[in-house]
């Protein structure tokens, strides 16, 4: 439950700046990480295994108790983005959501390469499948062992 400490007592959440140092080292961060406890609900667990995509959900339910004692409360079924959820997810969000996460990864050229190959997977011919192989500058291949077998 550290991210969800980290993104109370940060404000945000976000898939690198979220698990930095100074976030996930600081006393406050740490010390409200070791008040949460999680508890399964069985309600929440059967419609995790539902097989009825409209019954099925990922969420689940908060319960926060201040130090007045006042709780505050919720829950959520699916993801905001979510095609059941409040707002789904269009392509432009999609879209948004690559470049997020691979904004320190790849190039901008590169984004661009990749997702106008993505737009037109319906049309690609055998030959051009490989355009939807993101590549990385070698630079940002360094945990990665490489030989002649690949990256794994």
């Amino acid at each position: 439950m550290f991210i969800f400490a980290a993104a109370l007592h940060t404000g945000f959440w976000h898939h690198i700046k979220s698990y930095a140092p100074e976030v996930a080292k600081h006393p406050d961060v740490v010390a409200l990480w070791k008040k949460i406890t999680t508890r399964e609900a069985a309600e929440w667990t059967r419609r995790y295994h539902s097989i009825d995509p409209k019954e099925k959900a990922f969420g689940g339910r908060v319960e926060i108790t201040l130090n007045d004692g006042k709780k505050l409360v919720d829950e959520i079924a699916v993801a905001d983005a979510h095609p059941l959820g409040a707002r789904p997810f269009a392509r432009a969000n999609y879209l948004q959501k690559f470049k997020t996460l691979t904004e320190e990864l790849i190039t901008r050229k590169e984004s661009e390469r990749f997702t106008t190959a993505a737009q037109r997977l319906g049309e690609l011919k055998a030959g051009e499948l490989s355009l939807l192989n993101v590549v990385l500058p070698p630079n940002k291949l360094t945990c990665a062992t490489r030989d002649q077998r690949g990256i794994f």
